[in-house]
């Protein structure tokens, strides 16, 4: 069996120690892998100097290209998220951004070196939006390569207008238990999937379909 790993980016505007419910929820996702068999980390990217940009690397001690070597290492990378303004936060944005670049890398067979991980999302607020925000990550995410799997996502949303955070709601409401340790359970199979079976290079699929063609 493929030994898998996961990376989880919480992408709270909260630098360490600060707490964050993100890391919490990330945390927990973490635990419920952990019962698939997949080992995995978390990293709080505002304590490292990510820079704005589009590329994998900016250079001038840039802290993305870390970050992205332990994703180019893990089979599951799980964005998560606050809700701010009813959007992702800033930080979110800024790594999509970064992981744009991967469109631009592929390995020797023309496969972009996202194709066989799965990406998950996981997403804590104090309003509506977290399918809205769901929703932008995951078109994000696939777009640049990644494969969501089914219930590829984990979610809270506290009352508007309300100062209870998700890091203070316990105990762990069952609902978000549920759909976190469905994220863990699909994205582990799925991973294990494409690891034992991966996608065809781009000339593959390209002479499949055409072979599948009659005669003019």
């Amino acid at each position: 069996m493929a030994t898998i790993r996961a990376l989880v980016l919480n992408c709270t505007l909260k630098r360490s120690p600060a707490p964050s419910s993100s890391e919490v929820l990330g945390r927990e996702v973490l635990d419920a892998l952990a019962a698939q068999g997949v080992d995995g980390e978390l990293i709080r990217v505002v304590d490292h100097d990510v820079r704005f940009g589009v590329s994998t690397d900016e250079g001038d001690g840039d802290g993305w290209p870390a970050i992205r070597a332990k994703m180019l290492d893990a089979r599951i990378l799980v964005i998560a998220t606050p809700i701010w303004l009813g959007q992702p936060s800033a930080v979110t944005k800024m790594v999509l951004e970064r992981l744009d670049a991967e469109l631009s890398e592929s390995d020797d067979e023309g496969r972009l070196l996202t194709y066989g991980k799965v990406a998950g999302v996981a997403v804590v607020g104090n309003e509506d939006g977290a399918h809205h925000t769901i929703a932008e990550i995951q078109q994000a995410l696939n777009e640049v390569g990644f494969t969501c799997p089914a219930a590829g996502a984990t979610y809270w949303v506290g009352e508007a207008l309300q100062t209870v955070d998700y890091l203070d709601a316990r105990p762990k409401p069952d609902t978000t238990d549920r759909t976190t340790r469905a994220l863990a359970l699909n994205s582990a199979h799925l991973a294990r999937l494409l690891a034992e079976q991966p996608y065809p290079p781009p000339d593959a699929r390209s002479a499949a379909v055409g072979s599948s063609r009659e005669p003019a």
